[in-house]
């Protein structure tokens, strides 16, 4: 399996005892739902397979997880902080009028002073918001996604425009 035929959920963030339980902290928001057969690591740039033979869910973006053949901290030690994927089939469906920030990836982001910023190229969440990345006058930009920014999506179109604060992309036009 390749990373484009699988979705992001979280990464292995650290080991529990001796017996090689992993944490896995979930970026995806409906991580309740997923099936967690196998999970997919990405270990040195491959989707590695690991079988789960139990887990339990937390409230907290969290879980814990026990791998077929991972059986002690050593095997264990080695995956922490590895992405975890599952593939594209076991995605579930969203409602249509569902929208997400992460939606807004390939959206033209346009500022209401500044004009066109470029195509958002990416959509990280952080544990505050969420931030778009922008290839503005051949400098990668970010900049956050919230409502106090963004004025409409249009997802007909796919442009997305903002009402950036004054200054913000001097940062990093003129370092």
């Amino acid at each position: 399996m390749t990373k484009d035929e699988s979705f992001y959920i979280g990464y292995i963030t650290k080991t529990k005892g001796l017996k090689g339980e992993l944490q896995l902290f979930f970026e995806f928001e409906e991580y309740e739902e997923l099936d967690f057969d196998v999970l997919f690591l990405e270990v040195n740039g491959k989707m590695v397979p690991f079988f789960v033979s139990s887990y339990k869910l937390y409230e907290n973006k969290t879980g814990l997880f026990y791998f077929d053949d991972v059986d002690h901290i050593d095997k264990a030690s080695p995956l922490v902080k590895k992405k975890a994927y599952l593939p594209l089939n076991q995605k579930p469906e969203r409602d249509l009028n569902e929208f997400y920030y992460t939606d807004l990836k390939g959206f033209i982001a346009i500022d209401e002073t500044l004009g066109e910023l470029g195509e958002i190229i990416e959509v990280n969440e952080y544990p505050q918001q969420f931030v778009a990345t922008v290839n503005y006058q051949n400098k990668e930009i970010l900049f956050p996604l919230n409502e106090d920014f963004i004025v409409e999506i249009d997802d007909e179109e796919n442009i997305l425009t903002l009402d950036l604060p004054e200054g913000l992309l001097d940062v990093y036009l003129n370092p």
